[in-house]
Order: C-alpha cells, then structure tokens, then sequence
C-alpha cells in the first residue's frame, strides 16, 4: 500500500511586483486555477517556487495566502523548505504548523554534501522530531547527495510519515530501483521519468515545465493501464514543448525563469521577474515561446492566451 495517493503534482510560482514585493492578488488567483482546471496536489517553495530565495517574512506571507486558498479549494497545501540550516527548517516547520500545515517538502542542506549518518540523522530531526506531519523528499543533485531506492527503503522503514518522493531524473536504473526497493513510497517522476516508472507499479506524475491538464491526465491514466502506446505519445509532444522551449529561451537558467513562461500563458498578468540575483525570462521570450509553440503544438497553448502584441 503507498503512503500517498497517485496524482499530479504541480508547483505554485510566486508573482513578484515591480518592487520585489510578493503579487499576493495574482498569486491567489493563480493558485484557484490550478484547483479548479488541474490539480489539488500543489506545493509551495520547490526551485521553481524560489523557496531558496524568500525571507522569513516572506515565507510566512506567502504560507498564509497557499493555505487559506488551499482550504478553500477542499485542499491541503504542501510547504516546501529549502535551507542550508537544519535549525531554520525546524523552525519553518514549526510556524506552519501554527497555519494548520502538516504536509511538508524537504531537501537535504547542500553546503556539503551528506554522509549516511548525517543524512539518517537529518530525517530523524524533521520525520522523526515531527510525527504529527507528512513528508515528501524533494531528491536532487543541488543538494548534492542523491538518495537512493534502497536508502529510501530504509528511511521509510524509519519513519512512517516519510510517504513520497520528488524526482526529477530519468535514469532509467535508479527509478527501477525507487519503485523495487521502496515500493511504500509514492514516488513523483517527470513525465519522461513517469513513462518507465509506471511499468513497475504505481507512481505519479510531477508536473515539471507543463501546464496541459487534460493531457497530463491523460498521461496518469494512461500509465494506471500501462498503455505505453499512449505514453509515448503524449511524451513525444512533451519533449517538443521543451525543445520549442528551449529553441527560444537559454537552458542555463533557474527553474522558475521557464515554469512562469507557462504559468503566464494561464493568467497573462503573472510577471516573469524573479529574485535577484536570478534573471527570469522576458516578455520578448514569452511571446516569441508561444509564437512558436503554437505553430508546433496549438492544442498545448490555451485558448485564452492573449494576442501576441506589447
């Protein structure tokens, strides 16, 4: 049995005005959307969301605002925390709790990379110190220690409220692996990722660039009957929606300089900046993005997009 159910998993972008100043109107609006047309499973402060970047003040705006409007959507937030300190995590865990939090995203701190004892040691201190929550591990090589199948089987062993895993790759070994040696767990695969894993047993979906809901569910679906036919169509126009991205915008960039390309598409008010030092995209990409993207895949840019004009 796994620990969390199967679904789509999808990051929320934070709109900052011309001032740095968190855009709470528009970042409510746009987590509404994403309730109502995609996914109930969202998440707060991945890369993508700039959870490395935000103060605490702004962490706590920003909680307040996911929360209210998840509960009001008939859905629980997820609060991702990124830090290099164990202490501030804690402490970040703690103040959620007081907003009703008990679904958190952690990453391991990526001064140094971890060894075993630490790393043990860092779920013992977060999984471990917080019974009452739920965790999902967010597994990259920023951090510097990628987690593997079999170490997740021993943390899951560990701790009971250790129920899922975020996963960005598509080695093909260590998502076998994920799936086999820590079958508890519910592990989030791109949807490249999310083709393979699905022979081995249920999975889910994160939503890594792309915001096709009907098509992302299409691909869920898919993979629950292991109709690999229909995966690898939908993840052909996957891989054209990245290459037309790319084909546009640099690939040297931080996650959310491209994942607000495509929030914007769905709310055209949703601004591109990003927290310095971090350069986010132009409103010349944006357009020329969609100006392609159309002319590739039409049925992939919403019909509510704005004409193409500044």
């Amino acid at each position: 049995m796994k620990r969390y159910p199967s679904s789509i998993m999808a990051t929320c972008c934070i709109p900052w005005d011309a001032d740095g100043q968190f855009a709470e109107a528009i970042f409510r609006r746009s987590v509404r959307g994403m309730i109502d047309i995609g996914t109930k499973h969202l998440y707060l402060f991945g890369t993508a969301g700039e959870g490395y970047a935000v103060t605490d003040r702004q962490f706590d705006q920003i909680v307040k605002a996911f929360s209210e409007e998840m509960r009001k959507g008939g859905a629980e937030p997820m609060v991702g925390l990124i830090d290099l300190s164990l202490a501030s995590i804690q402490e970040r865990i703690e103040r959620c709790r007081d907003f009703g939090v008990q679904r958190f995203q952690i990453s391991l701190p990526s001064w140094s990379a971890l060894n075993e004892k630490e790393m043990f040691q860092f779920f013992d201190l977060t999984c471990g110190r917080y019974t009452d929550c739920q965790f999902m591990h967010y597994n990259l090589m920023r951090t510097k220690k990628l987690i593997s199948g079999k170490e997740y089987g021993r943390l899951a062993d560990a701790h009971p409220n250790l129920v899922a895993t975020k996963n960005c790759g598509d080695s093909l070994s260590h998502i076998q692996s994920l799936q086999l040696d820590a079958p508890q767990l519910q592990h989030f695969l791109s949807e490249a990722g999310y083709v393979y894993g699905s022979m081995f047993g249920e999975c889910g979906i994160l939503a890594s660039f792309i915001m096709n809901w009907p098509k992302l569910n299409l691909l869920l679906e898919a993979g629950r009957r292991r109709d690999i036919d229909s995966m690898v169509t939908i993840q052909h126009e996957v891989r054209t929606v990245l290459r037309t991205l790319f084909d546009v915008v640099p690939d040297n960039r931080i996650d959310g300089s491209y994942d607000k390309l495509f929030e914007k598409m769905y709310h055209p008010d949703f601004p591109l900046r990003l927290q310095p030092p971090y350069i986010g995209s132009s409103d010349e990409e944006f357009h020329a993005f969609v100006k392609l993207l159309r002319e590739r895949l039409p049925e992939w840019v919403p019909a509510s997009e704005p004409e193409l004009s500044h």
